[in-house]
């Protein structure tokens, strides 16, 4: 069992103006019924409200008063207070320090933290908390340890190098933050126990080959069996590894330039 090095964080009481309570619904949709199985109990949690847009603080610079963990994401999170007084949470970048000094501008210096439009972020910089439409807020690469690399400008779009390997076109005029996600190794934790699990709301889950016949497609057989069936399937038959789940007609489509590269299985 591996857990992720806290020593860098700061012991203190979260923000309570930040905090709201999140009912856990465990799996289950607006009419009660489990569309995810594999869920319920785990430990409390109460939510913190992080400010991924930024925007009606444009101009007014900030100061990291704490680096905190955040039960609801894999990354870390900081405590700013900006000069007119107020304190948000932030997503916290990988170098960031208590004391340090943040900028959201759409001519931001170029400073790690900082968060500026993309049109004036040069080639070659990593970013995160990406808008994909302008004013809406960070929406992609938000989690532990990740980060997207610019790779040009063109015609009113940037070129951006994904975590997954895609290249994709954003509008320049799109807010991002420069730098790399804090908690890059959170890929390393190794859980190392069941009752772990169950403490972050995860429930048992039942091998395929342990089912009957009438309950997996992997089911039956006398003792240790062979899968059975040329491709991998869920438990309803459908088609899982492998098999391409998005939309052929997404909007968003034209704006792939090059697909995620496909990773190799070792011989």
């Amino acid at each position: 069992m591996t857990v992720v090095d806290y020593r860098g964080l700061t012991k203190a009481a979260p923000l309570k103006k930040a905090l709201l309570a999140s009912k856990r619904t465990a799996g289950r949709n607006n009419r009660g019924r489990i569309t995810v199985r594999h869920r319920g109990g785990g430990v409390k949690r109460m939510y913190r409200l992080i400010d991924f847009k930024q925007l009606d603080k444009t101009g007014v610079p900030a100061k990291v008063e704490t680096l905190e963990y955040d039960p609801n994401r894999s990354a870390f999170i900081m405590k700013v207070i900006y000069r007119d007084g107020e304190r948000r949470y932030l997503l916290a970048p990988g170098n960031i320090q208590v004391g340090s000094e943040i900028l959201t501008a759409p001519e931001a210096p170029l400073k790690e933290g900082n968060r500026m439009v993309l049109r004036n972020i040069p080639v070659g910089y990593s970013v995160y908390n990406i808008e994909l439409q302008p004013g809406k807020g960070g929406q992609i690469v938000k989690s532990a340890g990740t980060e997207a690399q610019v790779l040009a400008h063109e015609s009113g779009y940037t070129h951006l190098k994904l975590p997954s390997s895609e290249v994709r076109k954003v509008l320049w005029d799109s807010y991002a933050s420069l730098g790399k996600i804090s908690n890059p190794e959170h890929n390393l934790v190794v859980i190392g126990k069941a009752g772990r699990k169950r403490l972050m709301g995860i429930r048992p889950t039942v091998r395929g080959t342990a089912m009957n016949p009438v309950d997996h497609p992997y089911g039956g057989g006398e003792g240790r069996q062979p899968r059975g069936t040329k491709r991998p399937k869920n438990k309803w038959g459908k088609v899982t590894g492998g098999k391409r789940t998005r939309n052929k007609k997404k909007w968003s489509n034209k704006l792939v330039v090059k697909r995620k590269v496909k990773k190799r299985r070792k011989k």
